[in-house]
């Protein structure tokens, strides 16, 4: 009588659906308007705060939000915060003046994803940070566009392998590679 290991392996297939929606170039243009809709508004964004000193140089707009984010009013009414550990976090951040090179951060990161989304430069790992952005807004209480944006960008992550293929990156992954499968790049470096 055999015995059942647990070191069995089984692979599970996706559905057909997402295997042509995230893996078929077919619909890499449905991903190139979600592409560039989130890198437009990730660059205007951080555009917009480029020319502002309160962004650039004082970080006093970042202050003012965190300050806003942290504060639990007297009245009954829910705090912007809903968990503490993240309000402990900015509170930390605050009393230790790092708004000043958090804003800074901000608008670089807001160019610099806005720019590769447009670009199709790694838009999976762009879209990713974009997200995160996303996330740590509607932490700290901001909704405004940010769930929305967060959606995409999760979709835009599992569409990685597809995302940019009109963009940089179709020309980019086969030479790179990932790190579980080495581009043209490596490989010949493997084989020297």
């Amino acid at each position: 009588m055999a015995t059942q290991t647990w070191q069995q392996h089984i692979t599970v297939s996706d559905p057909p659906v997402a295997t042509a929606l995230f893996s078929n170039t077919r619909w890499a243009w449905l991903w190139l308007v979600a592409r560039l809709y989130v890198g437009y508004t990730w660059i205007t964004s951080g555009w917009g705060k480029l020319s502002n000193p309160g962004w650039t140089q004082t970080g006093e707009v970042l202050k003012g939000f965190w300050e806003r984010a942290v504060l639990i009013p007297d009245a009954p009414a829910r705090p912007l915060i809903a968990f503490d550990w993240y309000r402990t976090f900015l509170q930390t951040l605050l009393d230790s003046g790092s708004y000043v090179w958090f804003a800074k951060l901000v608008v670089a990161g807001e160019i610099l994803v806005g720019v590769a989304l447009i670009l199709g430069l790694f838009s999976g790992i762009a879209a990713f940070f974009g997200g995160f952005m996303n996330w740590n807004f509607m932490m700290a209480g901001s909704a405004s566009t940010n769930p929305m944006l967060f959606v995409i960008s999760m979709f835009l992550v599992l569409a990685w392998k597809t995302a940019g293929w009109w963009g940089l990156d179709r020309w980019l992954m086969p030479l790179l590679g990932t790190p579980w499968k080495p581009g043209r790049l490596f490989e010949k470096k493997l084989q020297e």
